[in-house]
């Protein structure tokens, strides 16, 4: 996982280059808490870019992942969210919580 941090925009990008099954979240996990205590960001953001599968872990993962970033005052979005993991964030209702931000500062992410 690459970790990019904006100070203009007090924004914490996360991008995932890993699958998110039950192997690596807890790696993720421990990384993306560190990262969000030691910014304190106002906007936390999951790049899906390279992710072509998840299971019920990276649910998991994201969900507490809002819910520790909104403790620090952060907001969180996705970005780059493929079908097949669109469906999976839609069956479990993450996306009632937490959005898909389309082409969110595509210039800064490329």
């Amino acid at each position: 996982m690459r970790v990019n941090h904006y100070l203009e925009d007090k924004l914490l990008l996360f991008e995932i280059t890993e699958e998110l099954d039950h192997h690596e979240v807890e790696r993720i996990r421990k990384r993306a808490d560190y990262e969000i205590q030691r910014v304190m960001p106002k906007k936390v953001i999951f790049d899906f870019k390279k992710v072509s599968f998840m299971d019920s872990a990276g649910i998991g993962l994201i969900v507490g992942r809002y819910k520790f970033a909104n403790l620090y005052g952060a907001n969180t979005e996705l970005i780059n969210v493929n079908e097949k993991v669109r469906k999976i964030f839609e069956m479990s209702g993450v996306l009632k919580i937490i959005p898909i931000i389309d082409n969110y500062g595509s210039e800064r992410i490329g």
